[in-house]
């Protein structure tokens, strides 16, 4: 693997940046430009903790470097500020799908949570037609620059607050028109899925897609609930399914591990785990394994069979992209171009699409890497 002047990663001599990629976790509020952020804020006289890009840039990797999803989440209280009004949704949204673009992703699923955004008078309605209006024109400009890809939202809600049901309708009412999908988010300790057992009824009964946030911020109890109480068809994040996990013996590359009655449902069911390696990092989510991207159970996970896919979850926080992030699984775990295909084969077949849109998906990534 190698890094050329222009910062692009080079892998058995191909870009990662050009080949076909699908994201599945990446969140709207997690994904403003700096200058963005700056720009917005200063047209509703907000304060922002640093004054040009690069610095606001280094202020969020910085903040949100903490271990703790409850502290990495508080940064977020500057970007949403920005994105209460019709212009600035747009905006963020138009944005989003043209960095997408630029990065190789030819499909993407954005999330956020409408609740979040009615400070300034918007109803739950007017903030999803202006993050699809800005959706639409992203993907036109990304077309225009010859770069094809089309983005769903994951209408989102917050799993501390009563609105679930509320916003569920919301997305059904959406579907056709932009919305794909359902998730709760925001702090998971404490807030189970099972309290939002309502909403995830009136989703089942309306044959709506669901992946649920669990196994980041807390353990396999909470995957648990979300699979039974939210009918989840994906986790966000998942990673501490490896909880469920008894490593008997270990040498070299060779690993004996019995399988708890979780993580067996979850491997056998090929249940996609939505994994964000620097996110998980950042807020302590592999803090029982270690602080290091070798310590991350990623490569376990693969290795046993997991549906693993590769995610950025917020890319200002984190400062990165899902170029980035492979090219560090590559750089820890010495994986090729054939095992970031299999990444992407996986992250296409969980896409929330019809099964021949998919079943392009998946063309589609075997032409480019094959390319």
């Amino acid at each position: 693997m190698s890094i050329d002047a222009n910062g692009d990663v080079t892998l058995q001599g191909v870009s990662l940046r050009s080949l076909p990629k699908v994201s599945l976790h990446d969140h709207l509020d997690g994904a403003l430009r700096p200058a963005t952020i700056i720009e917005l804020a200063d047209a509703i006289g907000l304060e922002v903790p640093e004054s040009e890009p690069a610095a606001l840039g280094s202020w969020f990797a910085k903040q949100s470097d903490s271990g703790s999803l409850v502290e990495y989440l508080k940064t977020f209280d500057l970007t949403t500020a920005v994105m209460q009004t019709q212009e600035g949704l747009t905006r963020v949204a138009r944005e989003f799908v043209q960095d997408l673009a630029a990065d190789g992703v030819i499909y993407g699923e954005v999330r956020w949570a409408p609740e979040q955004h009615l400070a300034r008078g918007l109803t739950l309605e007017q903030t999803v037609e202006a993050v699809q209006q800005g959706i639409e024109e992203g993907e036109d400009a990304a077309d225009r620059a010859g770069r094809s890809i089309r983005v769903g939202q994951l209408i989102t809600a917050m799993r501390h607050n009563d609105r679930a049901l509320e916003i569920a309708e919301l997305a059904v009412d959406f579907r056709g028109r932009g919305a794909v999908g359902f998730d709760i988010a925001g702090p998971e300790d404490g807030f189970p899925p099972s309290n939002h057992r309502k909403a995830f009824d009136f989703l089942a009964e309306n044959f709506f897609p669901v992946t649920v946030h669990a196994g980041e911020a807390a353990g396999p109890a909470s995957i648990r609930s979300a699979l039974l109480d939210g009918r989840a068809l994906r986790l966000g994040h998942g990673v501490r399914i490896a909880e469920d996990l008894d490593v008997i013996t270990q040498e070299g590359d060779e690993v004996q591990v019995q399988f708890g009655d979780l993580a067996r449902w979850v491997r056998d069911r090929e249940i996609p785990l939505e994994l964000s390696p620097s996110s998980n990092l950042q807020t302590g989510a592999i803090a029982a394994w270690g602080n290091t991207m070798v310590d991350h159970p990623f490569d376990l996970l693969y290795q046993l069979g997991f549906a693993v896919t590769v995610n950025v979850d917020n890319r200002t926080m984190s400062a990165t992209s899902l170029t980035r992030e492979l090219a560090l699984l590559v750089e820890a775990f010495e994986y090729d171009l054939d095992d970031l295909e299999t990444f992407q084969f996986n992250a296409a077949a969980a896409a929330f699409l019809p099964v021949e849109e998919r079943e392009e998906l998946v063309e589609m990534i075997a032409e480019g890497f094959d390319a």
